[in-house]
């Protein structure tokens, strides 16, 4: 699945390809003479010993212009240039621990609010959390948009007295309180490719009436919380996000004071200790501050889902009930619906050839692929299995009037919108194939797009989109992943230039899709949560956002996946879609402190590795539990023919001083769960309960493996607290 975002990831990995080949033309250099960026993990330093001093103390003489970042609060080290022998050199000295090769991860509105209960007449926004006002959030991202009206700071108070960051911009303001650059050091951290800007304002934007684009879409723009404060962290550019960068700002979000951190990148990893994402937030969340943080883009395959660690909140994509419609009227009568944004008075009124070439390259109308062709002044129905918008720059270099974009069969129902040079149409793969039957059917095909407006009416909403990563946990499956859903769909936010060439750039407004449009919605109802509850830990938040999840779309039918129109499963969905006012009063809530990561990581990771992770020295021996123990609010539990294991879960009451919870279990196809005890009784705020689970595998004829999936919810009079199961039944 293709998105606006997706073209950024495009053109970076053609920009990576034409460096190489640029390389391999100039003279070659012996190999182990080569140097690149290390991360390196050393231990704490001798008493005495200044830190910048101890990292010097690894690199050759004369090494200080080796050092690329010192970090001082997410690990113990530094990133470095170095040739492979130095490296094997620095192995061998005291004190060294571990290095891994730097890697590039990849950067994965006006309705939003709206369409999670928010109105700024209701009591619980303005009054129970204001906003968010006097909250922090940290964007780790591409850079900002500094002078966009989404970033005004009125009615936005001064930054709390904690505030120690500051601020690389010529002007900063109550909204903008830091801004740094990671990636070009001494120049302002600058937005060039919109996603800093839109993932941004989508936590914190200020109000700005009449946002739209092309007149659709059109309402009063914010952030989830607007009168929140913003820290800027420029960790990625079109050609870089690296994850020494990514680390340098978590260590600077840490020590600047930020109350949550937005992570819209990720990178594919075998172990947490390689993943420097985790590992910065593990450092963070020992701090206090919430993690929150994108799945991925790369749904709907198994499996495909990252940011993987059970101390950050990981978020999946789903559909709004706001669509910009549009469909195309056949030359026999037919009518598909779809989606389409761009300038009304280009679209043909009257009927137009259409054409497609199934089987060759000009099927998917890759780059050159219709420059041959008799496509002028016709419509091309063209497969998506690249980006959209180079697709409509080579059907309009070949002289096309218009572009009809069909998903591929894993895009599936999920459409987007799109600002294209030229006319055009998203529409489901299932329509695309009744529309290429369309053309196969006739001599003389004829088409016409029609833009039909902004719908509020879609009551499949929310859906989980197609491209959003699934699970289940591929580095740590006792972990179920992803938590939970957001928003991230045709996403209305500010953007760095305009898409229209119509209004002066500090307005621009555009549409993008990701979870990293999702990710910045959980961010600032963590920052909501935060201002309610400013003495609740990351994990507590996290529980109330999972555990009040909503599993039903507006026609109170199951969430629907966006790839095949059917119910989606626990691995699309998590604990279910956010509901910002009941996460606020969740009644119980799932806590996890800095010690119990610890116990799970050391049933995983040898001492040392779990060292590179946590920064300090840890003891292993006997104090390791299995993933499932971990009081996380899911179960991902492995059963094997005739298995039976038990659990157990600690909840702390934050709703009623005196009240009374009963246990309601949905059964997992093939496994008997049991709870004890039945009922939860409380008598004070802060009290805690512990109840155990059991999963005991029936006996069945013809067993076969496989995943299944349940749920166990906890309700009282005033709350329901549901956490999701995943049980995965082996063949043996």
């Amino acid at each position: 699945m293709y998105t606006a975002l997706t073209h950024v990831i495009w053109f970076l990995a053609i920009a990576t390809l034409t460096f190489q080949t640029t390389l391999s033309l100039l003279p070659t250099t012996p190999i182990q003479n080569v140097s690149k960026t290390y991360i390196v993990h050393v231990t704490t330093p001798p008493r005495g010993t200044n830190v910048s001093d101890w990292h010097l103390s690894f690199l050759p003489k004369g090494g200080d212009d080796r050092i690329v970042h010192t970090y001082r609060h997410v690990i113990n080290g530094f990133a470095a240039k170095l040739t492979p022998d130095e490296l094997a050199e620095m192995e061998k000295m005291p004190g060294f621990l571990h290095a891994s090769p730097d890697r590039r991860c990849t950067p994965h509105t006006t309705n939003s609010p709206s369409f999670l209960g928010l109105n700024p007449n209701q009591d619980f926004w303005p009054g129970q959390t204001d906003f968010g006002s006097g909250v922090i959030i940290g964007v780790l991202d591409s850079g900002i948009t500094p002078n966009h009206p989404s970033f005004s700071d009125e009615d936005v108070p001064p930054p709390p007295a904690k505030w120690k960051g500051r601020c690389d911009l010529p002007i900063c303001n109550n909204k903008i309180i830091g801004a740094r650059n990671f990636i070009d050091y001494g120049l302002p951290p600058l937005d060039h490719t919109g996603h800093g800007t839109h993932t941004a304002s989508t936590a914190a934007g200020n109000f700005v009436p009449g946002a739209n684009l092309f007149g659709q879409a059109n309402g009063t723009a914010s952030g989830l919380a607007p009168h929140a404060h913003l820290a800027i962290y420029k960790v990625c550019d079109i050609e870089s996000c690296d994850q020494s960068n990514i680390l340098a700002g978590l260590d600077a979000a840490i020590e600047d004071g930020v109350d949550v951190i937005s992570l819209s990148v990720s990178t594919v990893v075998l172990h947490l200790y390689e993943d420097y994402a985790a590992i910065g937030a593990f450092a963070a969340t020992k701090k206090g501050i919430f993690v929150s943080t994108s799945a991925g883009n790369e749904g709907p395959f198994t499996s495909s889902t990252e940011n993987l660690s059970p101390w950050t909140l990981t978020v999946g994509a789903s559909t709004t009930d706001r669509t910009i419609a549009a469909a195309t009227i056949l030359g026999n009568g037919d009518i598909f619906k779809g989606q389409a944004v761009g300038d009304p008075t280009n679209y043909s009124l009257t009927m137009l050839p259409l054409v497609h070439y199934p089987g060759q390259a000009a099927e998917s109308c890759e780059s050159g692929s219709l420059d041959n062709l008799d496509v002028k002044g016709k419509v091309v129905l063209c497969v998506m299995e690249s980006s959209p918008v180079g697709i409509a720059q080579a059907v309009k270099h070949a002289g096309a009037a218009a572009v009809i974009l069909m998903n591929s069969e894993e895009g599936g129902y999920t459409t987007l919108s799109y600002a294209l040079p030229l006319p055009s149409l998203s529409v489901s793969y299932f329509y695309g194939e009744q529309i290429r039957k369309y053309v196969s059917s006739t001599s003389t095909p004829v088409a016409k797009i029609l833009l039909q407006g902004t719908a509020f009416r879609d009551e499949t909403a929310p859906a989980v989109a197609s491209f959003s990563s699934r699970g289940p946990n591929s580095v740590s499956p006792g972990i179920l992943k992803p938590d939970i859903l957001g928003p991230g769909v045709n996403i209305l936010a500010a953007w760095y230039k305009s898409v229209e060439n119509a209004k002066p750039a500090t307005a621009a407004f555009d549409l993008d899709s990701g979870t990293s449009m999702a990710c910045p919605h959980l961010s600032a109802v963590a920052a909501l949560v935060k201002k309610a509850h400013p003495s609740w830990s990351p994990a507590m938040i996290k529980s109330g956002m999972m555990t009040s999840a909503s599993q039903l779309n507006r026609d109170q039918k199951p969430i629907l996946d966006g790839s095949t129109n059917r119910p989606a499963d626990v691995f699309a969905t998590g604990a279910g879609h956010v509901n910002p006012k009941l996460a606020l009063d969740p009644g119980l809530v799932y806590d996890i402190t800095s010690q119990d990561y610890i116990s799970y990581l050391c049933s995983l990771y040898s001492e040392k590795e779990v060292e590179v992770i946590v920064r300090e020295k840890v003891n292993c021996s006997g104090s390791g539990i299995p993933e499932a123990q971990l009081n996380y609010p899911s179960f991902a539990v492995r059963l094997g023919k005739g298995g039976r294991l038990t659990y157990s879960r600690t909840v702390t009451n934050v709703g009623n001083a005196n009240s009374t919870y009963e246990v309601e279990i949905e059964s997992a196809r093939g496994v008997d769960i049991s709870v004890e005890p039945t009922v939860l009784t409380f008598t004070q705020l802060n009290q805690n309960s512990t109840y155990k689970v059991e999963f005991r595998r029936q006996k069945m004829k013809n067993e076969s493996g496989g995943y299944v999936q349940g749920s166990i919810t906890w309700s009282s009079v005033a709350h329901t607290v549901r956490i999701p199961v995943s049980v995965h039944l082996l063949d043996y």
